[in-house]
């Protein structure tokens, strides 16, 4: 899963590198008086956003430099609440008005997804996850329920999930069995897992007052630390836990209806809603500094360690600085260029790096826990230029993440064995 890689990689850069995060809002989209609902990229350059009040898509191809707008549909007055893509060419998109949309093309064309039966009001919160699984959920205004195919949308299976929450907002799936919602019960804020694609739930957090939601989840590798914004009528408030939510601790927020959270280790993050921008805290949530930017933020988004998205009032770009613990003077964090050909991968994993200087590199295998199954590659560069190597992979069928360290920092990248 896309999202939990990146946070792994985070937390391995923060062990090398001192960064300084840099938030900035783009010119386009315009700022509207609604807000974009969601932001989601597969790449630095390949992302696309979902407006919600007036409801419209936008697509970039250059990391947000530049957007196109996409047309869904001929219905006026839609909302839209939520985008993901499995890959580059299929997508889906949640609305909160009885339409449940997909595209084959990249967003070029979108098409009405017709058999989900009961049809759902609203999806309030999507994931893909894996080649071809994809959940939803909704909604937050009730019922609560969870959307689910396995075939990259043709076909849909319905789960009600009433017996457990009264709405539901945020889905985040692991892998495709093992995932969380979240939103709210009889009791106030209420997180859910499952670790068999949703035939069961367990309940693993439940409290507050009647009317507060969990409403975003940011979950680590390892499924142990997770945060949550914990919107409410009284008190908005940080939602964390270190030990998978065998405990909770929270934070109280100064934004009673903070949704947006993004954290980037165990104690530096951001977070915001209807009535704040960028609220950044450097200690877990014990005291928040405004940053003086953006405002109705609902989504974080992280594409790698040096760069995300979030959606609110507009898109905002967050870009990072890494002073090296060898260097001095700030430098922009780059990526090596790196090819993996193909993926999926068989008995043989080829990799095209294509080096601009002189270069170190270490390669070390994950699984998707973030458990290390050893270094796979490791070589001193004398000069740029295009370099390839044909590795052994005698590794069991499954998905992979590649911790790549050069001179140039860290980055990551999914593979899977097949």
């Amino acid at each position: 899963m896309k999202k939990i890689f990146i946070y792994f990689v985070l937390n391995i850069a923060n062990t090398v590198l001192s960064q300084t995060y840099n938030w900035q809002a783009l010119n386009y989209p315009s700022s509207t008086t609604g807000r974009y609902d969601d932001v989601f990229f597969l790449t630095e350059n390949l992302g696309w956003a979902a407006r919600g009040g007036n409801g419209a898509v936008f697509k970039t191809t250059n990391g947000g430099s530049t957007w196109i707008e996409q047309v869904v549909s001929s219905q006026t007055g839609q909302y839209f609440r939520n985008i993901e893509f499995l890959n580059e060419n299929i997508g889906f998109l949640g609305t909160l008005n009885n339409n449940f949309y997909k595209t084959t093309n990249g967003g070029t064309t979108w098409t009405k997804v017709n058999n989900i039966s009961p049809y759902p009001a609203a999806i309030c919160g999507l994931d893909c996850v894996g080649e071809s699984t994809v959940y939803g959920c909704g909604a937050w205004f009730s019922p609560a329920y969870v959307i689910k195919s396995t075939d990259s949308g043709s076909t849909w299976k319905f789960i009600d999930m009433s017996t457990y929450a009264s709405a539901l907002v945020e889905v985040q799936f692991i892998d495709e069995n093992i995932g969380f919602i979240s939103g709210s019960d009889e009791q106030g804020a209420v997180i859910l897992k499952t670790t068999d694609g949703g035939d069961s739930w367990d309940k693993i957090y439940s409290a507050g007052e009647y009317g507060d939601y969990v409403w975003k989840l940011q979950i680590f590798p390892g499924n142990k630390t997770i945060f949550g914004s914990i919107e409410s009528e009284t008190q908005g408030k940080l939602l964390k836990t270190f030990d998978g939510g065998l405990t909770w601790q929270t934070k109280n927020f100064p934004d009673p209806y903070v949704q947006a959270v993004g954290f980037v280790s165990e104690t530096h993050g951001w977070m915001g809603g209807h009535n704040s921008g960028f609220m950044e805290t450097f200690d877990g949530g014990n005291t928040w500094v405004n940053n003086s930017l953006g405002g109705s933020l609902n989504r974080i988004f992280f594409v790698n360690g040096a760069t995300a998205f979030a959606s609110g009032n507009q898109i905002y770009k967050m870009t990072t600085t890494g002073l090296s613990t060898n260097e001095s003077g700030n430098e922009k964090v780059e990526n090596l260029k790196i090819e993996v050909v193909p993926n999926p991968v068989k008995d043989k994993l080829n990799l095209n790096i294509n080096y601009i200087h002189s270069d170190h590199i270490i390669i070390g295998l994950y699984d998707l826990t973030g458990k290390f199954l050893g270094n796979i590659l490791k070589d001193n560069i004398s000069q740029k230029g295009l370099k390839k190597y044909s590795l052994d992979f005698k590794y069991p069928i499954g998905e992979y993440l590649l911790a790549v360290q050069s001179n140039l920092g860290r980055q990551s990248i999914k593979i899977m064995k097949k």
